[in-house]
């Protein structure tokens, strides 16, 4: 069956526009103008994900993420202003999967909830009280469990959204071992899709950064200017 998005933003323009991509990709919409509009909706018919602006009237989408939370554990991606570190932060720490800023590439926001219906449907896939038959990802004080999508570095949770995870599982996957761009595209997103260099280069800054904000010391991801980036194991 074609999986089910929800879109809550006030700008009809954008409702509109997401909304004939998604059913050209097959994709199933609900629309909705706002947060308080959407959440008896969401909470009583849970789509298979919801995109949120932040920015809204009446709800914003940071509530709107709080009582969902509450209630069920629909897949998020919000839909930010550019330099807005500080709401993609707390949408994290609320249980978002992902972001995106405005203006974004409609195929873009394509591939990333394509990466998160995957790994929705891979952690349904495993029975939650039983351990993953691949074990954890164990590389020093790096530890990653792509069942349940949890990180920690030397016991203390990160929080990485789905595409930052797909990129740094890639590189802990074979540490030493150098990865170009191209493959960390491959990786993050599994599609027909162009992704700027650039854009690499900003999910590994972006994890860097948290990271180092357990630990100010992290230097486990290194750059090979030229080449791509690796994983060092301590």
């Amino acid at each position: 069956m074609s999986a089910t998005i929800a879109l809550v933003d006030d700008d009809r323009n954008i409702l509109t526009s997401v909304s004939i991509a998604l059913q050209a990709e097959g994709f199933l919409t609900r629309l909705y103008p706002d947060g308080e509009a959407a959440l008896k909706a969401l909470i009583d018919n849970p789509p298979d994900l919801a995109i949120l602006d932040i920015k809204m009237p009446r709800m914003d989408g940071l509530e709107l993420l709080r009582r969902l939370r509450e209630k069920q554990k629909t897949p998020v991606i919000f839909l930010t202003s550019k330099d807005d570190e500080l709401d993609e932060a707390l949408g994290l720490a609320l249980g978002a999967d992902d972001y995106i800023a405005k203006p974004f590439s409609q195929r873009l926001l394509i591939a990333r909830i394509r990466a998160i219906l995957r790994r929705t449907e891979l952690s349904r896939a495993h029975d939650p009280d039983q351990a993953d038959a691949s074990g954890p990802i164990e590389r020093g004080r790096l530890i990653m469990d792509p069942a349940r999508h949890r990180v920690s570095w030397n016991g203390t949770p990160v929080t990485l959204t789905v595409t930052e995870f797909l990129i740094l599982e890639t590189l802990a996957q074979r540490p030493g071992i150098v990865k170009t761009r191209n493959q960390l595209m491959d990786a993050a997103y599994q599609d027909d899709i162009y992704v700027d260099d650039r854009t690499i280069d900003s999910h590994i800054k972006r994890v860097r950064r948290k990271f180092r904000e357990v630990d100010s010391d992290f230097d486990s991801i290194e750059t090979l200017y030229g080449a791509g980036y690796r994983f060092s194991e301590e």
